[in-house]
């Protein structure tokens, strides 16, 4: 198995960083959610320069959805970065991180009468997402006397290669308006009172492994800035979202660097912008590239079972990783406390949730496993914790941070108390 730098292997143990992860999992028990800050700051340094290196006027706002632990916007945040941000509750957690509502954007398609507010009161910038949205928008900022910078969502109907419910560039999809619609957007956004379009965006899906996609969204907005220019738009950003994808399969996938990345749009974008006559800031929303790969999630053995094949039963399902069973996603498989040891049988990793589904791994050639082995789940950083529930009344469990030699909590575990305490009894139960 290929590790990424931050882990290896010693003693025939997982370390992450400095960190023996079965040790870990022995303090602060499991499951376990384990995330190296040291990699976060990494990986931000190394996207965002290899951006900068083409261009001087890039921001990068993180994905705010792909976790959403105020530790990791506060590294972030320390780093200079904003947040794409989709709720109420990620704006309250980006500002609590110290970013500034100038380096947030408000994006989504269904942001309701309080989320325009908030982003009115907040001054910070929207991403439009239809013609009733800038209204009602228009009508927010009217009442509380303000005008709001805003940037329509473009969608461009680029197909990309990446699992469908992923895929938010689609004509299909419901992010966004129509590329032949958004010059009437803009045209009734200048008409408004209370509006001030500034800019443009686009975000056309996650775990992409290709770069041609994103050289044909960046062609497609230089297209769009061009007639935004000409009906009067002053474009001072262009945002081109995220989406740059991970190698899950270390051994398998060919997944694009940051560099070629940036190789691949970066000319597109500066021949367009030189073309114009203009220099806006170059806006991108990496979430999964920044923190997938910092963050393992530790667990259990059980029991081990074998039927019509063999299950290795652990104490995590798919409350705490539902990305396999919505996805049929995947995810590398460590036997953390038998890391070195030679792998001699083939095992499915099952959760205790009462579902069929809930599988986090399968067909897994691995070492002999036993109950009360720790097995490590890579690369769960990213719409891991994030996506998690309490189905079957189960608490979530508990994340901690590593920066150096240092290791704490950044969430404690839930208890069946914070099951039970935003429940009410109705009167008659009384």
């Amino acid at each position: 198995m290929i590790l990424p730098s931050h882990l290896s292997v010693r003693g025939g143990h997982l370390y992450i960083g400095e960190h023996d992860t079965v040790a870990l999992a022995e303090r602060f028990g499991t499951p376990l959610y384990v995330t190296s800050e040291d990699r976060v700051r990494e990986n931000f340094r190394r996207l965002s320069g290899a951006l900068s290196a083409h261009y001087g006027k890039v921001r990068v706002l993180y994905a705010a959805k792909a976790n959403g632990n105020l530790a990791i916007f506060r590294t972030l945040a320390s780093m200079g970065a904003g947040s794409d941000v989709f709720s109420a509750g990620e704006v309250a957690l980006a500002l609590a991180a110290g970013m500034r509502p100038e380096l947030l954007l408000f994006n989504g398609s269904s942001k309701s009468p309080a989320d325009l507010a908030l982003a009115v009161e907040k001054g910070i910038r929207v991403s439009v997402d239809s013609p009733d949205e800038l209204r009602q928008l228009d009508r927010a900022a009217g009442a509380a006397g303000r005008t709001v910078d805003i940037a329509f969502r473009v969608n461009p109907a680029i197909d990309v290669p990446t699992h469908p419910k992923i895929a938010t560039g689609l004509a299909t999809s419901k992010f966004g308006i129509p590329a032949e619609e958004i010059l009437d957007a803009y045209r009734e956004a200048l008409a408004a009172e209370h509006v001030n379009p500034v800019g443009v965006h686009c975000h056309i899906g996650s775990q992409i492994l290709a770069v041609e996609p994103f050289a044909r969204e960046v062609e497609v907005l230089i297209d769009l800035a061009a007639d935004l220019l000409d009906i009067g738009v002053d474009l001072s950003f262009i945002d081109i979202g995220g989406g740059l994808g991970i190698p899950y399969r270390r051994e398998t996938d060919r997944a694009p660097t940051p560099e070629e990345y940036a190789g691949a749009v970066m000319p597109v974008f500066l021949e367009g912008i030189r073309d114009l006559g203009i220099e806006p800031e170059l806006w991108v929303e990496p979430g999964r590239w920044l923190v997938a790969d910092s963050t393992v999630l530790l667990s259990r053995v059980n029991s081990v079972k074998t039927a019509h094949k063999t299950f290795a039963n652990v104490d995590a399902g798919f409350n705490l990783l539902i990305r396999p069973t919505m996805y049929d996603s995947y995810h590398e498989v460590v036997a953390a406390n038998r890391a070195d040891a030679p792998a001699v049988r083939e095992y499915s990793i099952a959760g205790p949730i009462c579902e069929t589904g809930d599988v986090l791994a399968k067909d897994r050639m691995l070492p002999e496993l036993a109950a009360g082995d720790i097995v490590a789940m890579l690369d769960a950083g990213a719409y891991g914790f994030a996506m998690s529930s309490q189905y079957n009344s189960r608490p979530r469990c508990a994340e901690v941070l590593l920066a150096g030699e240092k290791a704490a909590l950044m969430r404690r575990a839930e208890t069946i108390d914070d099951l039970t305490a935003p429940m009410a009894t109705p009167p008659w139960q009384e």
